[in-house]
């Protein structure tokens, strides 16, 4: 689990080395518009999330999550850096689809071999611990980015291939440190055993599909809830361009992107730990209205000073919510079948990446920015209802 944190950690250094400044390159050097932005930023995360499904479903099948997890992060680090030479748009959307496509690779395999490593009672805190990891590395990727062009080292293109070294790194870690625990004797019984009355219930002729029926009820209430909830998930990048257009100089928003990461890294592992000992549906309700607030908060903004703010807040709905929401999978689901369930949950945030950034640029440039941040303070609210009435607290608890 520890050596995975480490992985993620310089992985995500490489990302925000990279990403905070993705949205000023593509409207300033590339020209593209608020609706070119959610285009490329929800196409990308769409076809990670997609991905996602099958990974987790193939890592169940051979029952090995790591050949898969080390060819999502090498496949990203490879590809992440190629942004510094690209010339246009669609050289950007490659790039960009590509360095998702490691990430839809690994996310679900990766999430399984963390909650097959700990116990049912650690599960939050151990996805807390790894989302906090994530996070640093978030916050120390801005932060080089930030002294490296301010002491004019190299220019953002640079800056870009640069990204390359953490990247690799954390590939060399995952393959020599991060050790896969196999499945156990009584899983693997109680997988064949499940199999076997599949077999002679199952119709003649009928395949093996990656379907959510043996998941059950509570689980598949939660992803529904969870796809509604996306739609309000825009790409980040449209904070980063609200931020601009408020005031936020160009060298100053990696610094900006660091708070954020900051208050993510050091909420995350006390929200995991929280939802060990709470219920993962307090945390979950609280998080999602936090985003909402905050959402709302963007749309009122008339100062620099709110923006700083905002972003302080925001960091919270993740410390609460990203350990808790994947516990809450673990909790839900079968043990033989994690990665399956992982490739849902992520398969139900992908189908919604596309048109929630799609629509908010849209919005945003026909009402303005104001409008498309009230349209989905709107929906995660909504969400927020759905969630406390489909999924029952006691579906919501850990497993003692």
């Amino acid at each position: 689990m520890k050596a995975l944190a480490a992985v993620s950690f310089l992985t995500d250094i490489a990302s925000d080395m990279i990403y905070p400044l993705l949205p000023v390159f593509l409207t300033t050097v590339v020209g593209v518009s608020a609706t070119g932005l959610g285009m490329v930023e929800g196409l990308a995360e769409t076809v990670s999330s997609l991905l996602r499904l099958p990974a987790g479903w193939w890592s169940d099948r051979i029952r090995r999550r790591k050949p898969l997890v080390v060819f999502g992060y090498l496949l990203a680090a490879v590809a992440r850096p190629l942004i510094g030479i690209a010339q246009n748009l669609g050289q950007v959307m490659a790039i960009r689809i590509a360095d998702r496509v490691g990430k839809g690779v690994r996310t679900a395999p990766r999430d399984a071999l963390i909650a097959d490593s700990v116990s049912d009672s650690q599960r939050g805190y151990a996805f807390g611990l790894h989302r906090a990891a994530d996070s640093m590395g978030s916050v120390f990727g801005p932060l080089i980015a930030w002294a490296v062009l301010g002491l004019g080292l190299v220019d953002m293109r640079g800056l870009f291939l640069w990204a390359a070294l953490p990247g690799l790194l954390s590939v060399v870690l995952l393959v020599l440190l991060v050790k896969e625990r196999r499945p156990t004797a009584s899983a693997l019984t109680a997988t064949a055993a499940a199999e076997q009355v599949a077999v002679q219930i199952k119709p003649v002729g009928r395949p093996e599909r990656m379907n959510g029926e043996k998941l059950g009820t509570p689980f598949r209430r939660y992803v529904m809830v969870l796809f509604i909830f996306s739609l309000s998930t825009s790409t980040d990048a449209f904070l980063l361009l609200r931020a601009s257009q408020l005031g936020v100089s160009v060298t100053m928003v990696p610094v900006l992107w660091a708070m954020l990461h900051v208050v993510k890294s050091a909420s995350g592992v006390v929200g995991g730990a929280l939802s060990d000992r709470l219920g993962r549906r307090p945390l979950i309700l609280g998080g999602w209205t936090v985003y909402a607030a905050t959402y709302l908060g963007f749309a009122l903004a008339t100062d620099l000073w709110h923006v700083w703010a905002l972003f302080f807040v925001y960091g919270f709905y993740f410390g609460m919510t990203e350990g808790a929401e994947k516990a809450l999978v673990a909790d839900l689901a079968p043990e033989s079948r994690r990665g399956t369930a992982f490739g849902w949950f992520n398969v139900a945030v992908g189908l919604a990446a596309l048109p929630a950034s799609v629509l908010f640029g849209v919005v945003w440039d026909q009402f303005g920015s104001q409008t498309a941040f009230v349209m989905g303070a709107t929906i995660a609210c909504v969400a927020a209802v759905m969630f406390a009435l489909a999924v029952p607290a006691t579906a919501s608890r850990p497993t003692a």
